[in-house]
Formats: structure tokens, C-alpha cells, sequence
């Protein structure tokens, strides 16, 4: 995991030695926005109009910030107006790579070895990690956003005239709720794996660990009285914390030592699981290999030997019993 300084490529590990040993995530450094009309959206300078066929996504299929963005490119059905590429599984050295192979695709707009070339097509100086996911222009050739949080709300309205505008994972009424969920669960739950996982002392590990569980706690008390974190509909809540649970029990448990308990082990949030895995379409949108094969094979501070465990064996099509609520409108 590497980053550009004045777009020269470094293979520069997180730094946690001024940090007493916390991993702190760096600000995302793309943040403009696509709207219907192409007017900048409010605090953005840049002005992006959603057209078909205009912008190009690259993700990793093992990234859980990524994997957001492909569920709202099916569920929204973005998949004919928005193409997709997949970096390779395995981050080393280079950062991202487009190797195409073990499912990676390539780079099939301009050919390019990484997706640090990516970066520095877009701003031949720019500095900070080489992140996904991206959500590039092709016609002005630059990187519009490479904020999960940011792209998954673009998908969600800005291509209605296009899309299945039917479906709104950010509807007006909840919007309150979700941004309260949201600001809880991020630092706590998705990135506070992270921040337990990379941690470098005793005492940084220990905090992260200690935010993952209480929140654990809390969500799983919250789904015994709904079916979904805001009552009876799936919004974008439910999709940042899918990706961040999917991954727990194969990765997070033994790779990050997050292991005081497993999804498994709470019922109603191992169900709440498998309930948005079964919705139609997000299954395709996993690549468990991928997963294990990135985190394992890839954090050589964390896994010397990369060895890819095998298990566990976890049935995400197994039936639930989230529909003992009432279901959905």
C-alpha cells in the first residue's frame, strides 16, 4: 500500500510510529459529484453531467468500500450506462495493479499497468494514497470522486433517467437516521477492523477492538426489534455495513484479531446477512477468493507466510428469519 508524492510512486507502509501505533485512514483527495444537470453540487468546484456512457469504475472485488459501489451498479441497474474494471486481488509493492488475471480485467480505456497511472492521468502531481474506489470521466480524462460514501449517492439518483429510479437507498425521510447511523457505525465498525488490524502497539489494537464489539453489540440489539437498521426498508445504511460484515467472520476474526466473537455468533445480525446477500443480484457482486486471497496474501506485516486459511464455510444462501418483520414496501 504504497502512495504518490507529487506523482512519484512510493512503497511507503501507514506510518504509526507518530501515531503511538494507530492506524489513521487518509482523506480521500477526489471529491467532486455528478449531478443531472452537470451544475457543481453545493461546496464543489467541478461540475460533472450524468450521461450514459460517460464515466468508467474501478474497484477491487476484495475492497469492502469498493463492493459498495458495484451493489448500487446492479441493484440500480448501472451496469449497461457505467463499465466496470477490476484490479487484481493482490497489493503489493506497485500498489493496485491492472494484471489481468485471477479475475482482474485490465485496463482496457488506456492500457496501463496500475491504477496509479490512473491517478497521475488525472493530476500529474497529485499526492496521497492510490485508493479504490475510482469513478473517472472519460471525456474531461480525470478522477470525478474516489469516495465510496460519495459514489454510492451519485449511483443512487444522480442516472434516474436511466436507472431504476424506483429504488432510493437514501429516501428524503430517513436521511437523519441514516447520516446518525452512518456517523456511528464508520469509525467504530468499518473502520475500526482496520484500525484494530493494522495497529502496531498493544494499547491502539485494544481501542479498535473494544469500538468493534460495542458497536457489534449495539447493532445487533438494534436488528432484534427491525428487520433493518431504520425500520422496514433497506437504505444505505444496511450497504455500509453489508460489506463490512461479509468480510468479518472469513477475514476479520484471525487476519485483523478482531476474534472476540464471530458474525455467527449474533443471531440476528449472522440472518441480517444472509437476508441482503439473498436480494436479488448482490450475491454476483461477491468474490469471497478475492477477499481472502487480498487480505491474506497481501498485508505481509500482519500474514509473513501469506497463507490463505481455508475456511470458514459459510453459507450466506442459507435461509433467514429476518421476514418475521414485516417486509418492505
Amino acid at each position: 500500500m504504497g502512495l504518490l508524492v507529487d506523482g512519484v510512486w512510493r512503497d511507503d507502509w501507514y506510518d504509526t510510529e507518530t501515531s503511538g501505533g494507530k492506524f489513521i485512514r487518509s482523506e480521500t483527495g477526489f471529491r467532486d459529484w455528478i449531478t443531472r444537470d452537470g451544475t457543481p453540487a453545493p461546496g464543489r468546484e467541478r461540475g460533472f453531467k450524468a450521461e450514459p456512457g460517460r464515466y468508467h469504475l474501478y474497484v477491487s472485488l476484495a475492497c469492502p468500500w469498493a463492493h459498495r459501489t458495484l451493489i448500487y451498479r446492479k441493484l440500480k441497474k448501472l451496469e449497461d450506462l457505467i463499465p466496470v474494471s477490476v484490479v487484481h486481488y493482490f497489493l503489493g509493492k506497485d500498489g493496485w495493479t491492472f494484471l489481468a488475471e485471477d479475475g482482474g480485467t485490465g485496463d482496457p480505456l488506456y492500457g496501463l499497468p496500475f491504477l496509479r497511472d490512473i491517478y497521475t492521468r488525472a493530476d500529474p502531481h497529485y499526492s496521497g494514497r492510490v485508493t479504490v474506489p475510482v469513478l473517472w470521466d472519460k471525456r474531461e480524462e480525470t478522477i470525478v470522486s474516489n469516495e465510496s460514501a460519495e459514489i454510492i449517492r451519485m449511483f443512487n439518483s444522480a442516472f434516474d433517467e436511466w436507472a431504476d429510479a424506483s429504488i432510493d437507498f437514501y429516501p428524503e425521510p430517513l436521511r437523519a437516521e441514516i447520516d446518525r447511523l452512518n456517523a456511528k457505525i464508520y469509525p467504530s465498525l468499518n473502520n475500526g477492523v482496520y484500525r484494530a488490524g493494522f495497529a502496531t502497539t498493544q494499547e491502539a489494537y485494544e481501542e479498535g477492538f473494544r469500538d468493534v464489539f460495542a458497536m457489534l453489540d449495539e447493532l445487533e440489539e438494534i436488528l432484534s426489534r427491525t428487520r433493518y437498521l431504520t425500520g422496514d426498508r433497506i437504505t444505505e445504511a444496511d450497504w455500509r455495513l453489508f460489506t463490512t460484515l461479509l468480510r468479518f467472520d472469513p477475514v476479520y476474526v484471525g487476519h485483523f484479531k478482531c476474534n472476540l466473537r464471530r458474525i455467527a455468533d449474533y443471531p440476528n445480525l449472522s440472518n441480517y446477512v444472509r437476508d441482503l446477500f439473498q436480494v436479488p443480484g448482490v450475491a454476483a457482486t461477491v468474490d469471497m477468493a478475492h477477499v481472502k486471497k487480498h487480505y491474506y496474501g497481501s498485508h505481509e506485516t500482519i500474514n509473513p507466510t501469506r497463507i490463505v486459511p481455508i475456511g470458514p464455510e459459510i453459507d450466506y444462501a442459507a435461509p433467514h428469519n429476518r421476514d418475521r418483520f414485516r417486509k418492505a414496501a
